[in-house]
């Protein structure tokens, strides 16, 4: 793990290539049921997804970013790809919930009791492993969020679904760490889509999804991707974050920079590490490193360098990669401006 102050890292994903995906499909929703909007024949896809995988890897790696990951570019976005292949889902009939955007989205319908049926991104760690030296984390989706972007038709309590996700989670968690995982993302950017519903089974779903796992373990909470969910539409609070102190979670990753959250709350959240947004992904310009470093430094107003990791707010993916890119960079060279500061 990188042992330097203030080491930087992305939330999940990062730019997609144009050769490989319909971005223009892409931008329209963020799918939770699978969505073809790959370019590349079907007897290629895997192949042009391992060359963009590792396009990702370089670029992160040029930009200086400490902790990576594989940019989740064999992904059509942060859940589905999970959530689709558990057994217990009807993939011919989705149901529909409404997103956070308003719009009507197709989910997976549950028609049965959620299992994991066997790896899902073992092999994408096994292939980030294999293809860089430095730290890597892999993301999951987490249970709470799967359960509200389902339909339940099967189980009597929506409580016992969201246990039945948080295990089928912990069972690839567990395979992904003896793959080469350094670090364990849940992704849960749903909790204050129902926050009497997390109160309730969140933190206990969490726990479960965590069990086990022996190394360090993040929860990622966000407004929504900035493309499709506009800064000036975001609240300036989480509903759902104090009672993420009670997770067995050992750092928590929150968007902060677009809505320009109140890092007060932070406080709620000792002895946890932050993994602090610094990035605003709703803007295409690219942050100067002092407009970075700014950032850092107000996060450090409420947390000690030991437990402060910079970040974007998000997931990169609906970017230009160039912006992406320039973003890191920015985000490194932040990071070591502050860095530098702290060493007097």
């Amino acid at each position: 793990m990188s042992s330097h102050l203030l080491p930087t890292t992305v939330v999940g994903s990062y730019p997609q290539p144009d050769w490989l995906v319909n971005r223009e499909m892409l931008s329209k929703s963020v799918p939770r049921v699978r969505m073809n909007i790959w370019r590349v024949p079907e007897q290629f896809l895997e192949q042009a997804q391992d060359d963009a995988t590792i396009l990702a890897i370089r670029d992160l790696e040029r930009a200086g970013i400490d902790i990576i990951t594989d940019g989740e570019i064999r992904r059509e976005s942060y859940s589905n790809r999970f959530a689709t292949a558990l057994e217990g889902i009807d993939l011919d009939k989705p149901g529909h919930v409404k997103a956070r955007s308003g719009h009507r989205t197709p989910v997976p319908r549950v028609v049965g009791p959620i299992r994991r049926r066997g790896p899902v991104e073992v092999r994408d760690m096994k292939f980030l492993r294999a293809s860089t030296d430095r730290p890597a984390k892999i993301t999951l989706p987490g249970p709470f969020t799967m359960s509200q972007q389902a339909i339940n038709a099967f189980y009597r309590d929506d409580d016992e679904m969201v246990m039945d996700y948080a295990v089928a989670v912990n069972a690839e968690a567990k395979d992904l760490v003896k793959a080469g995982a350094d670090i364990i993302q849940l992704d849960e950017p749903w909790l204050r889509n129902d926050p009497a519903a997390a109160k309730r089974i969140a933190v206990k779903a969490i726990n479960r999804a965590l069990q086990g796992i022996g190394v360090p373990t993040i929860v990622h909470l966000c407004f929504g991707y900035a493309a499709l969910v506009p800064g000036e539409s975001k609240p300036v609070g989480y509903s759902f974050l104090p009672e993420l102190a009670d997770s067995t979670a050992e750092q928590i990753s929150i968007e902060a920079a677009q809505p320009k959250l109140d890092l007060g709350v932070l406080s709620d959240l000792a002895p946890k590490k932050i993994l602090l947004g610094v990035l605003d992904l709703g803007d295409t310009r690219v942050e100067t490193p002092k407009k970075v470093a700014e950032r850092i430094r107000r996060g450090l107003k409420h947390v000690p360098a030991d437990r402060l990791i910079p970040a974007p707010d998000c997931g990169m993916k609906y970017l230009p990669r160039e912006v992406a890119f320039g973003k890191l960079k920015a985000l490194s060279e932040g990071a070591a401006i502050v860095r530098q500061e702290l060493a007097g």
